[in-house]
């Protein structure tokens, strides 16, 4: 908002703005004469034959300060002046409340994806890892199911002893980024394609049983495969044919 004051000392009028007379309850120097005056005080009303000089200096006076440059006693801002900085305190808070919101935010996504940028930024691991420590979470490999596949399997009767079948499988991480081992589930069918056993298979079941715990803490490199091999026991069952798919527990 425009507004005109008017210098007490040498009566030149200025035009200035609200945002500038709400600096410092409106303390103003004048830009001709040098003189400290409220520039609210001394508002006038507009006037198409007033000669307006140049805006006085703003801003520059403070009352705490005290001396011969404080303000003037009675300088109350008017209504409009008073809405503008309740305006503008206003906005500063609403800023602050969608910095805190957009932290929050982060937080949560870091939070949800934590496995997925640990493997991307190996380097944010560790920090994470403390950080979930503290939370009572963990850091956990990634699980992209569609980026695993079983490249070739095969199911055959162990030729040394009676009533073992012998499973040999490759899985193929296709991600960029290591993965966690997935679990298997193996299905054996009779002649008619029929179920007649069904097995879920952790990582721990099929792994190395040396090498377990080292290999599940690495997972599957990115773009590698893993090879594993897994003797059953079907002497109880008839068993012609197999199916095999991996999946991620929930």
């Amino acid at each position: 908002m425009s507004l005109i004051t008017r210098c007490p000392v040498c009566g030149t009028a200025f035009r200035v703005q609200s945002s500038q007379l709400a600096a410092h309850s409106g303390t103003v120097r004048c830009g001709k004469c040098g003189g400290v005056f409220n520039g609210v005080a001394a508002l006038v009303e507009d006037d198409a034959r007033l000669t307006l000089e140049p805006s006085p200096q703003l801003g520059l006076f403070d009352p705490s300060r005290g001396g011969p440059e404080a303000a003037p006693e009675g300088a109350a801002l008017p209504d409009f002046l008073v809405d503008e900085v309740g305006s503008r305190r206003s906005r500063w808070l609403w800023a602050l409340a969608a910095v805190v919101a957009l932290g929050a935010m982060g937080a949560q996504v870091t939070y949800r994806f934590r496995a997925e940028i640990a493997a991307a930024w190996p380097a944010a691991r560790e920090p994470l890892r403390e950080t979930c420590r503290a939370l009572g979470c963990e850091v956990s490999l990634p699980r992209r199911p569609e980026l695993m596949s079983i490249d070739s399997s095969e199911l055959q009767a162990d030729a040394r002893r009676e009533g073992l079948i012998v499973l040999n499988a490759v899985i193929r991480n296709r991600a960029r980024f290591p993965q966690d081992y997935p679990a298997l589930e193996l299905t054996l069918t009779d002649e008619g394609d029929r179920p007649v056993l069904r097995r879920v298979l952790s990582p721990r079941d099929y792994l190395e049983r040396s090498r377990a715990e080292a290999l599940t803490r690495e997972g599957i490199a990115g773009g590698t495969e893993a090879s594993l091999r897994l003797l059953l026991d079907t002497s109880r069952t008839r068993a012609t044919g197999y199916r095999l798919y991996l999946f991620y527990p929930s």
